[in-house]
C-alpha cells in the first residue's frame, strides 16, 4: 500500500531507531454495539457468526498443535478447554437464538452471551469452575476478532525488518517477539517504566508508546521508521527521510562503539571519586551484555522475568538454582544482587495467588505476595541459597512498607535454610540482606530499616509513582511523574542519609540511574552505586570522567532549594550544558 508520509509523536521509552514494514496487533477488543437486524437477513447472519465459529476452532486447534510440540501436552490442554468451548451447544446455541430472536449482529449476540454465562461461573460454588471464567473470555475475545476481521499474526510471520503495532503487549509477548527479531515496537499505550518497556529496552528494541489510535491507520506491510528517543513515528517515509534515518541509524551504531571502546577505564569523577556502574538484568541475553559493557557486578536481577518467561508456568528449583548460579558467577568478584519475586497486577495475582485484584498497585504485590504463597517463596528461596555458594550473593525484597515484614522474611530464610540442611544440599548463609526503598513509608523510616539490613536498593519508578499518586503507565497523567520533583529529591537525599548514618550500602536502580539528564545529580546527592541497563554503562561513565565531585553536590544543593520540578530541570540541563562535551549528543 502506498500513500503519503505523516508523521505521528509519541513517548520516546527505549532508544534507537528503527526502519522497516508495520505489521498490526490489536489486543484488545474495541466497544461492542448493538446493531439491528433486518429479518430477511437473520439467516446470513447466523452463516456469519457460524463461519466464525469455525475459523476460530482452526486457529485454536492450530496453536494447540504448536503448543504441544513446544511446550508439552499440560499446556496444551488450555486449549483443549477453548475447544471445548466453542463446541458447546449451551455457548454457541444460545449466541444463534439471541441472533434469531433478537435480532441483532452476532457480535453483540456474542458479547451478551459471554457477560450471562460469567455471571452464572461466577456463581457457582467450587474454585475450577469459577476459574473456567477466565477460558470463556480468552475464546470469545479470539472469536470476536474473526468476526471483525483482525487477523492474528503468527510468530512465524515475523521475519525480515519487522516493526510491531499493537493497542497493547504483555511483557511475555515483548519477549517472544523482540527474540523473533522484530526490529521495532510502536504502543498506543503504555509508559516509560513498564514491563513491556524495560524489556524492550533488555532486547535493545527502539519502542514508542502513547501513539493513540495507529492500529487504525496503518495497514500490514506499510513502511515505517520509529525514533526510539524522541518518540517519532514515521509512516509511508519519503526516500530522503529514509536515507537520513539509515544515516542517523548508522551513526548511533558508530557511536555506541566508540563509547564501547572506554568501557573498561574505571568509572571515577575527573578528581577520583569512585562510583559503581552496575547492570539491571531482566533475560539470559543480558548477563554477557553486563561484561562487555564494563558493568561492576549486576546491581539488580528481576528475577520474576524468570517466571514470565515461563508463564503459566512456575519455575523449579532447578531453573532458579541454574540461572541465579549464572548471574552470580558472571558478576564475580563484584556483587549480584537478585531481587525475589515483584510479581503482581490482576494477572499474575491471579496466577500465583489464585484470587483476583481489584486494586494491583496496592494490593498483594512483592514480599506481601511472596510471604502469603510460601510454597512458590520457598522453591525460590532454596535456589537462590544454593546459587549463593558461586559468588556474592545480595538478596534483595521488593515492597517492603514495615519492619515486621523483614523480620518476617528472616524467620522464613531460615526455615529454609533448615531444610536444606535436611536435604544434605550445600548452600550460603552469609549473604548480604537488603530492602527496597520504593514505598513512602520505607523512605521516612529508612533510618529504623538502616539498622536491620545491609544495604538499600532506591527503586525510584515506584517511588515516584507511589509519592505523586500516579500510575506510571497512564498516558493521562504522564507529565504527573515527575522524576525531579523537590518531594523526589529530598526523599532520596534523605535515604542517602539514613544509610550512611548506619554504615550500610546504598544504590539506585530505577531509570533515573541509568539517565545522563539525571546520573550526575544522583552523584552530588551522595549515591556512589548506581545500576542501570547494561548498554548505557559506558556513556553514563564517559560522562561522569568529565565531572568534579564538588560542582556535583554544589548542583544537588541547588538542586534541592529549587521549588518546582520544571526549575530543577533546567538547573541540571544548564549544568550540563555547560561541563559535559558529549551532553548534545546524550542527553
Amino acid at each position: 500500500m502506498t500513500g503519503s508520509m505523516q508523521i505521528l509523536q509519541g513517548r520516546g521509552v527505549a532508544d534507537g531507531i528503527a526502519i522497516g514494514r508495520a505489521i498490526t496487533i490489536q489486543t484488545r477488543i474495541s466497544e461492542i454495539y448493538r446493531f439491528p437486524i433486518d429479518p430477511a437477513d437473520v439467516d446470513d447472519e447466523v452463516a456469519r457468526f457460524e463461519e466464525a465459529l469455525r475459523r476460530t476452532c482452526q486457529q485454536v486447534h492450530h496453536l494447540r498443535a504448536q503448543v504441544d510440540n513446544h511446550l508439552g501436552e499440560e499446556l496444551a490442554g488450555i486449549f483443549e478447554a477453548h475447544l471445548l468451548l466453542l463446541q458447546d451447544a449451551a455457548f454457541t446455541g444460545r449466541v444463534v437464538e439471541r441472533i434469531r430472536d433478537e435480532l441483532v449482529n452476532a457480535e453483540w449476540a456474542v458479547h451478551k452471551t459471554v457477560e450471562e454465562l460469567e455471571e452464572r461461573f461466577a456463581s457457582i460454588d467450587n474454585e475450577y469452575l469459577r476459574e473456567r471464567n477466565e477460558d470463556l473470555r480468552d475464546v470469545s475475545r479470539q472469536l470476536l476478532r474473526v468476526l471483525a476481521g483482525v487477523s492474528a499474526h503468527e510468530l512465524s510471520e515475523i521475519k525480515g525488518d519487522v516493526i510491531v503495532v499493537a493497542d497493547d503487549l504483555t511483557p511475555s509477548e515483548t519477549v517472544h517477539l523482540g527474540r523473533q527479531g522484530v526490529r521495532g515496537f510502536v504502543l498506543e499505550g503504555g509508559g516509560r517504566t513498564s514491563h513491556t518497556t524495560i524489556i524492550a529496552r533488555s532486547l535493545n528494541v527502539p519502542l514508542v508508546s502513547g501513539v493513540e489510535g495507529i492500529t487504525g491507520v496503518l495497514t500490514d506491510n506499510d513502511p515505517i521508521i520509529v525514533e526510539g528517543d524522541t518518540g517519532m513515528v514515521v509512516l509511508h517515509p519519503t526516500p530522503p527521510v529514509l536515507t537520513d534515518y539509515r544515516q542517523r541509524r548508522e551513526g548511533l551504531v558508530l557511536r555506541e562503539r566508540e563509547l564501547l571502546a572506554t568501557s573498561m577505564l574505571p568509572a571515577t569523577t575527573r578528581d577520583g571519586v569512585e562510583v559503581s556502574l552496575m547492570a539491571n538484568i531482566d533475560l539470559p541475553e543480558e548477563i554477557a551484555d553486563a561484561v562487555r559493557f564494563g558493568a561492576a557486578g549486576v546491581g539488580l536481577y528481576r528475577s520474576e522475568f524468570l517466571y514470565i518467561e515461563k508463564s503459566p508456568a512456575m519455575p523449579g528449583e532447578e531453573e532458579h538454582l541454574s540461572f541465579y548460579r549464572r548471574v552470580v558467577e558472571a558478576a564475580a568478584p563484584f556483587p549480584a544482587v537478585i531481587r525475589t519475586y515483584d510479581l503482581g497486577g490482576r494477572k499474575l495475582a491471579r496466577e500465583v495467588m489464585h484470587t483476583e485484584e481489584e486494586n494491583p498497585v496496592l494490593g498483594l504485590r512483592g514480599i506481601r505476595l511472596t510471604l502469603a504463597r510460601p510454597e512458590v517463596f520457598r522453591t525460590q528461596l532454596r535456589g537462590l541459597f544454593r546459587a549463593g555458594l558461586y559468588g556474592d550473593l545480595w538478596v534483595l525484597l521488593p515492597m517492603i512498607s514495615t519492619l515486621d515484614e523483614v523480620d518476617r522474611f528472616r524467620a522464613f530464610a531460615d526455615e529454609v535454610m533448615a531444610e536444606l540442611e535436611a536435604d544434605g544440599l550445600p548452600f550460603q548463609r552469609d549473604y548480604k540482606l537488603g530492602v527496597m526503598i520504593e514505598v513512602p513509608s520505607a523512605a521516612i523510616t529508612a533510618d529504623l530499616l538502616a539498622r536491620e539490613v545491609d544495604f538499600f536498593a532506591i527503586g525510584t519508578n515506584d517511588l515516584i509513582q507511589y509519592s505523586m499518586a500516579v500510575d506510571r503507565n497512564n498516558e493521562h497523567v504522564a507529565d504527573l511523574y515527575q522524576p525531579l520533583h523537590p518531594a523526589i529529591l529530598r526523599m532520596l537525599a534523605q535515604v542517602v542519609a539514613a544509610a550512611r548514618q548506619e554504615g550500610i550500602e546504598v544504590e539506585i536502580c530505577g531509570e533515573m540511574a541509568g539517565d545522563l539528564r539525571y546520573a550526575p545529580l544522583l552523584v552530588g546527592l551522595g549515591l556512589r552505586r548506581l545500576s542501570m541497563s547494561p548498554r548505557v554503562v559506558p556513556a553514563i561513565k564517559t560522562c561522569l570522567r568529565e565531572l568534579n565531585l564538588p560542582e556535583l553536590e554544589a548542583l544537588a544543593q541547588r538542586c534541592l532549594e529549587v521549588p518546582r520540578a520544571s526549575a530543577v530541570e533546567a538547573e541540571v540541563h544548564a549544568f550540563l550544558q555547560s561541563r559535559v562535551s558529549l551532553e548534545s549528543d546524550l542527553v
